[in-house]
């Protein structure tokens, strides 16, 4: 039986569209298959996305709230639900085209002919006539930077226009001319034999490609192809909490294109190896070493932590291995206002260049306990 879509999402169910939109926002930056290794976080992603395509649409949450949970999976398919879901929601998130392609692989597999291809291709590609190329670009970050966050630079390249000849590619007043297979027109139009008799058929121009004109004198800028390659930094600002892989979108930042909005600019986030800690989720953890004295007898130690040094009690009879937690010294949580912890490991550390005189004491020590 499948979870109450309320439920699902955390929300009452007089819950206003933005109370569902925040809690399915997070819900979904949490489970995302790219983000949470979890044997479960796919089928968790797939429960409330479907929670929120059908409360997110007036009409499905007022057919829902009328015949139930079992009335309304006896009158809608998956596909019914996630007809018109606004997918472009993922983007927000930084997943991109590729994250669309994935998120569809899950409720309807491989096999796209048996859902509605031309829906398919809307939901993954709304803008695909319109808006440039997306570029992607890696960024290689500390793991305290990942931690409280940054502003880091972005340095790339991309295609833009060119200021010449304003991507016609010919040499400004006098580069282009009429072109001589279509007069001009962009269209070429022929007779062909059908079944039934003849029938005119019209297509574009594969010499002008539907322009209209062809160029004659290359522009001397961008040598006839319309368009340059430029370099381009920008200013990334990096959320605080942020983990290896994460993907910020950065919307306008793109490829141009003739007549189009730009494209997006999605930037890949790697976070260093760090020299003292290791991450786990939102946990850290490390290792410090501390004497035989100070395992025995308890001690007050420095550890290091990711905003500085903190003082660790170590009590009396300290075995080696032992674990301390420090609390909210972890990585904060992305988006929200949680904070994981520390761990650090006490590592015995044994003495390997002992003088005579130590080893002596040793070696008394030793019979004290056997006495």
């Amino acid at each position: 039986m499948k979870r109450d879509y309320y439920e699902v999402l955390g929300v009452s169910r007089d819950a206003s569209k933005d109370e569902i939109k925040n809690a399915y926002r997070n819900l979904a930056m949490r489970y995302h298959p790219d983000r949470n290794k979890s044997p479960d976080a796919e089928e968790r992603f797939k429960e409330i996305s479907e929670a929120y395509a059908v409360l997110s649409d007036d009409e499905k949450r007022a057919q829902y709230d009328q015949w139930g949970h079992a009335g309304f999976a006896e009158r809608y398919t998956v596909s019914d639900i996630f007809r018109d879901f606004d997918f472009d929601i993922f983007k927000d998130f930084g997943f991109g085209f590729g994250g669309i392609d994935r998120i569809f692989d899950m409720f309807f597999g491989r096999d796209r002919s048996r859902y509605e291809p031309e829906i398919w291709r809307r939901w993954a590609y709304p803008y695909e006539e319109a808006r440039g190329a997306d570029i992607h670009h890696e960024l290689e970050i500390e793991l305290e930077e990942a931690a409280f966050g940054s502003k880091r630079e972005a340095a790339f390249q991309r295609s833009e226009l060119c200021g010449t000849c304003h991507g016609s590619g010919g040499k400004p007043g006098k580069g282009l001319k009429t072109c001589p297979i279509c007069n001009g027109s962009g269209w070429r139009e022929y007779t062909q034999r059908m079944a039934l008799g003849f029938a005119s058929v019209r297509t574009t121009c594969d010499r002008c490609h539907g322009q209209g004109k062809v160029i004659e004198i290359p522009c001397p800028h961008c040598h006839g192809k319309g368009r340059i390659t430029k370099s381009r930094r920008i200013s990334v600002n990096i959320p605080r909490g942020v983990r290896d892989g994460f993907m910020l979108r950065i919307a306008g930042e793109g490829e141009s294109r003739d007549g189009g909005p730009r494209g997006d600019l999605y930037v890949s986030i790697h976070v260093k190896k760090h020299k003292v800690f290791e991450r786990s989720g939102n946990d850290i953890f490390c290792e410090v070493p501390i004497s035989f004295v100070q395992a025995a007898l308890g001690a007050e130690i420095e550890v290091p932590t990711l905003k500085g040094k903190a003082k660790l009690k170590i009590p009396p009879g300290t075995q080696g291995g032992a674990s301390f937690r420090l609390r909210g010294m972890g990585i904060p949580e992305l988006g929200g206002n949680g904070c994981g912890d520390q761990y650090v490991k006490a590592v015995i550390k044994v003495p390997t260049d002992l003088t005579s005189e130590q080893k002596r004491f040793l070696k008394e020590f030793e019979k004290l306990f056997k006495s």
